[in-house]
């Protein structure tokens, strides 16, 4: 899956350079980003933008990235679940009708992990739109052991591109 990811990214990175298609900073998030994101949802998942989330705390938010890039930062509240380690025995707490937002660095982790839980009989999932990247880029707060930081971990250098706040960090 990581390669297949990285391949996407190279041919759209280089289809936005090639056409202009990437925009000033200033913009909450690019043109390029957008198409990007298109090719790696399913468009019949649920996704919820960072501007449309008022109080977290009315999701039950799940960090489906591997655990090295959680202890890096995190939304709060976030419970970490991983990817390749991922079991529905680690979610067992959780209420199956309580709104869960799943995450992870774009959001191709995290929607796969949350149509394993609308399998599971979770009725309300959402995959949290572009991911930490696009959530840190909205102007969105990440934390680490409960302090604010800038510091989000992009995956790779490739996908770190699109991170165009805080601190990047890769390893």
């Amino acid at each position: 899956m990581k390669d297949l990811l990285q391949k996407q990214l190279l041919v759209i990175f280089l289809i936005a350079l090639e056409t202009g298609f990437f925009v000033s900073q200033a913009q909450a998030q690019s043109p390029a980003y957008k198409t990007l994101l298109s090719t790696l949802y399913d468009e019949s998942f649920p996704v919820v933008k960072p501007n449309q989330i008022k109080d977290l705390s009315n999701y039950q938010i799940l960090d489906t990235r591997e655990k090295p890039e959680f202890e890096v930062s995190h939304l709060s509240g976030s419970q970490w679940v991983g990817y390749d380690t991922f079991s529905l025995e680690s979610i067992k707490n959780l209420d199956k009708n309580k709104p869960v937002l799943v995450y992870c660095t774009v959001g191709a982790r995290s929607e796969a992990i949350g149509k394993k839980l609308k399998e599971a009989g979770f009725t309300r999932v959402y995959n949290l739109y572009g991911g930490i990247i696009n959530w840190v880029n909205e102007g969105q707060e990440v934390e680490c052991k409960g302090l604010p930081t800038q510091k989000v971990h992009t995956y790779s250098q490739a996908w770190g591109i699109w991170l165009e706040k805080g601190e990047k960090v890769y390893e």
